[in-house]
């Protein structure tokens, strides 16, 4: 059979990088296709390559599909702050969901056997009941979770009419970095917490405002699920496995969310010192709460998160952003040219 051969569109960025690190770790033969617009050619990898190219190329995608065989496709390429979608909605709509479906198609024409969907819990909204189940009601709340809807449906599509077997993974907050050092989180601008957090307490930035003190929760702030981002590298590569058989769906969480306070604090015990920060007004519409059950991943895969302890989560994330005070540099992923 040889070497297992992936595709991880968006394998420059945060989660799609140590994907590509736990694909390269089982020896796989791994090639990455990326813009670069979000991501860094630095977090992939040696040992796997890189194509700088647009999904929106079809001429590019073509290319890259058409070399040689593939045992599955890990799509990540994707705009994904909520917020930004709100206020530029056909942009999502168009460059998530469109260019999505378009690679669906791609791969379909290609005979891919596998396609794994980095989604995203945003797609229950304000859900009825908590922790989320993965057959919670389809309520996109932005422009951002109906483009992963989107790509959802048009996997359905191809799994029934095509049999394209794929696996859509819902989660909330990917967190911490690579327990080796060797990747992290670098986004411009930053906008997830935990780094948030850690550069305020590291005199990198003003200090953090907290949206809201006055929530129904224990401590007044939002309570949100925190997967660190190995073990979510590790939920998408054990999904393979129902892929042999039948599509499916999944929600991915720790079962346990921690509140804005509680993250500030385990911080503030890391560095030695207290996160500064200072209370703001709610943002339009933050739930309360938002946690995902995994029970369904576990029961088909085995998988359980091995980061259970925030504390240990939050190392990892300290470690990545101390060291590397500017973000990825060092020695770039070899690149392919693509003929076009």
């Amino acid at each position: 059979m040889g070497r297992k051969r992936y595709l991880v569109t968006g394998g420059a960025g945060f989660v799609g990088s140590h994907v590509v690190a736990a694909l390269l770790d089982q020896d796989a033969d791994v090639v990455v296709l990326d813009n670069l617009s979000l991501g860094h050619s630095e977090a992939v990898l040696p040992g796997a390559r890189l194509v700088v190219g647009e999904l929106a190329d079809r001429r590019t995608v073509d290319a890259v599909l058409g070399d040689g065989r593939w045992d599955a496709v890990f799509h990540f390429a994707s705009l994904s702050l909520v917020g930004e979608s709100m206020k530029d909605p056909f942009r999502y709509l168009l460059e998530n969901g469109m260019f999505g479906i378009q690679l669906v198609e791609a791969c379909v024409r290609h005979r891919v056997p596998r396609f794994v969907l980095s989604s995203t819990a945003n797609l229950f909204g304000t859900p009825d009941c908590i922790p989320i189940d993965a057959t919670a009601r389809i309520d996109p709340s932005s422009p951002y979770g109906e483009s992963k809807a989107m790509i959802e449906r048009a996997l359905h599509w191809a799994g029934q009419l095509h049999g394209l077997n794929s696996a859509c993974l819902r989660y909330f907050n990917a967190a911490g970095a690579d327990a080796q050092g060797r990747l992290g989180e670098d986004h411009d601008p930053e906008t997830h917490l935990i780094p948030l957090a850690i550069d305020a307490v590291l005199g990198r930035r003003p200090p953090l405002a907290i949206f809201g003190d006055d929530y129904e929760t224990p401590d007044g702030t939002c309570i949100r699920d925190y997967v660190h981002v190995e073990d979510l590298a590790d939920a998408h590569i054990r999904v393979l496995q129902p892929l042999d058989h039948r599509s499916v769906r999944y929600n991915v969480g720790t079962g346990r969310g921690y509140s804005v306070k509680e993250i500030l604090a385990s911080v503030s015990r890391i560095a030695g010192r207290p996160v500064p920060s200072s209370v703001a007004p709610r943002r339009a519409g933050d739930p309360a709460i938002l946690i995902a059950s995994s029970q369904s991943l576990h029961a088909d895969t085995g998988w359980l998160p091995s980061y259970t302890d925030l504390d240990r989560l939050v190392q990892t994330a300290y470690a990545w952003r101390e060291r590397h005070p500017y973000g990825y540099g060092g020695i770039a992923a070899p690149k392919v040219a693509i003929a076009s």
